[in-house]
């Protein structure tokens, strides 16, 4: 049977950790030495841009030459990440002799230290060893950091350490596209306002003892008031509940997630924000729509299509929209395809402009449209394109038709 490998922890903070070697190994390892305030110093001819920029930055120290006997002085804990071998082992050599670890990236098993598979979850940080099963540690920390972070797996942190409210962006509604706080805390809260346009499928990963509630159907029917959710929030907070407002796509793009801030903050209840993917820009992706475009738009405007450019109560300038030559974003506004496409139109726009509708973007609902300006909405009733949907409105809506292989 290998030996056994012995797991602890440094303390590197303020120590001397030298890197031999600035390619793209040492950029791998690099990052989180710096994360653990050592001062870290590289010594390579060369290094990529990643770690010359960490240079430039101050994060390290880098020393433009080859690796010499007597580096090694004064230093606490060593890594060997060059390509060639000799000057690993030369490197290993003087750190047997100065009684230093140190790591091989090359060949683990002759150097004096290892690194694990390692990764870090709300202030824990995971280290597997296999014994130089490298793919298989890393398999494990990976199972491990999901499993954590679904909460399939207790870290005994709950409740009483997560006071109040987290405003939790969702994504545009797959559920993988929620990021890994917004779901570490979902998996840790004791109520979940939900919207109807939040990763509904995450809901059924929640454990029995977490009361869900539906934000339309508080208490006033289907359109729940700000008020109402507001006040569910607060009420659970206040009862010693750790609350999550689970939240389609980013919490502040026409999310009203400020006002929920505000409400909360005026009640004396502690709110944790989580930023979302938004569906702006999401959901054009998953469309082949890049929202800019070296050479084609440099401007990206997003717009509420809650009401019609005519109303009263509008505070967007369409005639200013229509000069632009970018992107618009438009959200919420299907039904009203054809009062802004005849507002820009009217302002400037040419009638050809490509426009793409994404009906459900990211989820197995998706439907795209690929129209022009004069004729979207027209098209959208055809073919019975419904909300949710993002429309997007500028030259880059028709770049997916360079994604066909030239015949």
């Amino acid at each position: 049977m290998a030996e056994q490998h012995y797991l602890v922890g440094l303390d590197l903070a303020g120590r001397r950790v030298v890197v031999v070697g600035g390619g793209t190994v040492a950029q791998r390892r690099l990052p989180r030495l710096v994360a653990t305030g050592a001062k870290v110093e590289v010594i390579a001819p060369e290094v990529t841009p990643s770690v010359q920029a960490m240079a430039d930055a101050g994060e390290l120290t880098w020393h433009e030459r080859r690796y010499a006997d007597g580096d090694l002085a004064d230093a606490w804990y060593v890594l060997c990440c060059t390509s060639d071998t000799e000057v690993n082992a030369s490197v290993a050599a003087e750190a047997e002799r100065v009684r230093v670890f140190c790591v091989r990236a090359d060949a683990g098993s002759e150097g004096s230290a290892v690194t694990p598979a390692s990764g870090s979850y709300d202030g824990l940080l995971i280290g597997v060893l296999a014994g130089g099963a490298h793919q298989r540690s890393a398999a494990v920390r990976d199972a491990l950091l999901d499993a954590l972070r679904e909460g399939r797996v207790s870290d005994q942190a709950r409740t009483p350490e997560l006071p109040g409210v987290a405003l939790v962006g969702g994504g545009p509604g797959d559920p993988e596209l929620i990021t890994v706080r917004g779901r570490r805390l979902l998996s840790r809260a004791d109520v979940v306002v939900a919207d109807r346009l939040g990763p509904r499928d995450l809901l059924d990963e929640l454990p029995p003892s977490v009361t869900v509630i539906d934000a339309a159907k508080i208490p006033y029917g289907r359109a729940a008031t700000q008020e109402a959710i507001n006040d569910a929030l607060i009420t659970h907070a206040r009862a010693g509940k750790f609350v999550v407002r689970l939240k389609g796509g980013d919490p502040y793009l026409f999310g009203r997630g400020f006002e929920e801030l505000i409400a909360c903050a005026q009640a004396g209840v502690p709110v944790t924000v989580v930023p979302g993917i938004t569906s702006a820009f999401a959901v054009p992706a998953v469309a082949d729509v890049p929202v800019t475009h070296r050479g084609v738009a440099h401007e990206v405007v997003v717009v509420s299509g809650h009401v019609g450019p005519d109303d009263p109560t509008s505070l967007t300038d369409w005639s200013a929209l229509a000069k632009l030559r970018g992107t618009i974003v438009l959200m919420m506004g299907v039904d009203k395809l054809d009062q802004f496409a005849k507002a820009l139109i009217g302002g400037g726009r040419p009638p050809s402009t490509p426009v793409a509708v994404v009906q459900e973007g990211t989820t197995r609902n998706q439907r795209i449209l690929r129209s022009t300006l004069d004729s979207v909405a027209e098209d959208v009733v055809v073919e019975g394109i419904r909300p949710p949907a993002v429309t997007i409105i500028g030259p880059v809506a028709g770049l997916a038709t360079e994604l066909t292989p030239p015949t």
